[in-house]
């Protein structure tokens, strides 16, 4: 795999640079351990489940087998989380880690979840996105929170809708409280499932909707048709949505040096600015806690950083960097090797010495501390 290994620095560097720049004072580790919700498959199941991130050491606390591989994960009030099925899935589950009590439900046949749902600020509704089988077409459902049923759907304006948020605040002309949903835009058939077809209609965007009809409110595109919009991430320091981004280009060394970044500030899309070549794939997205966003490029083996203002500013060797979350200061990227513990610096390993390997996700979420 060629990665332009110049632009990677070691962990161990990065934590020099930091230092160097004053930042360690204002550093504090976490007391308690960390609990990460996450989804992961083994050689032969599915499972997700409670990882617990100790100092230097990582294991699984609980876990629960699911039919097929899941996605995206919503944290809940009370404690229990949503898991959706990871595109083009059937299942939804809500799970409560400590009782193990389980809530499922199964989508229509004519309709599938693509991995990801986000709950109404008053946890009232559940909204997923979905896709009709008949006409490929994005759908937002609008499902009660407590049965899960659902009551409405809408278009998505497009194509392959993958992560959606709630905007916290006003950005723009787009009010607080709108749906942003990401159309990745890659066309597919009910009978290819996964399978990517005519790459030459890609129409990726990003979408406003009102929440209360889905009313369209904005549209957004990049000028490079052949970047799929994918995963979102707020970052409340700048005040700024980051776009996770997957390319699809034709040509492998346009694929290779694409950009897996972009920036929406409420008027317009920027994609990243002088970022080297990291496989053009972006695995998951967080907010940093100073500000700016991080991006997991598994396939460079490399975390990306990224200002507000869409320019790069480092890559973190990391292999295997997939599922991101931050939380009061700290962040966590699982790895090949462990999980890394920033800004601390350190990196888990597993505790459990012989076991069979998990291959984490694209995404965990920070479980709140009993």
């Amino acid at each position: 795999m060629e990665t332009d290994t110049a632009f990677l620095l070691s962990r161990r560097q990065w934590l020099v640079a930091m230092a160097a720049m004053g930042l360690a004072p204002a550093w504090a580790a976490r007391s308690a351990g960390t609990r990460l919700i996450s989804a992961w498959q083994t050689s032969n199941e599915h499972r997700i489940g409670v990882i617990a991130v100790d100092g230097a050491r990582w294991s699984v606390q609980r876990s629960l087998a699911v039919p097929t591989r899941a996605h995206g994960l919503l944290l809940e009030a009370g404690g229990s989380v949503l898991a959706a099925a990871r595109r083009p899935g059937d299942w939804l589950l809500r799970w409560h880690p400590v009782s193990g009590q389980t809530q499922w439900h199964w989508i229509e046949d004519d309709r599938r979840f693509n991995g990801h749902a986000v709950a109404s600020p008053d946890r009232q509704t559940v909204w997923t996105t979905e896709t009709d089988l008949d006409t490929a077409q994005g759908r937002l459902a609008t499902r009660d929170a407590k049965t899960l049923e659902k009551s409405a759907e809408w278009a998505t304006q497009g194509m392959d809708p993958h992560e959606l948020i709630v905007l916290p605040q006003r950005m723009g002309e787009i009010p607080a409280g709108s749906l942003l949903v990401a159309n990745g835009g890659i066309p597919t058939l009910p009978e290819t499932g996964r399978s990517k077809r005519q790459l030459d209609r890609m129409d990726a965007s990003l979408v406003a909707l009102d929440p209360r009809d889905g009313a369209v409110l904005g549209q957004w595109r990049l000028d490079d048709p052949y970047l799929s919009i994918r995963h979102l991430a707020w970052d409340p320091v700048s005040r700024t949505v980051g776009i996770a981004l997957q390319a699809e280009h034709p040509d492998a060394e346009a694929k290779r040096r694409a950009p897996v970044f972009a920036a929406w500030n409420g008027q317009r899309l920027q994609a990243s600015l002088a970022q080297p070549a990291v496989q053009g794939y972006g695995g998951d997205i967080c907010a940093l806690p100073e500000g700016g966003f991080v991006v997991s490029c598994p396939r460079a083996d490399a975390l990306a950083l990224f200002g507000a203002d869409a320019r790069w500013s480092q890559n973190l060797a990391h292999r295997e960097a997939y599922a991101l979350a931050a939380d009061q200061g700290h962040w966590w990227a699982s790895g090949a090797e462990g999980v890394w513990c920033a800004p601390e610096g350190t990196e888990a390993r597993t505790s459990t010495r012989g076991g069979e390997r998990l291959q984490i996700d694209n995404h965990w979420a920070v479980w709140p501390q009993a």
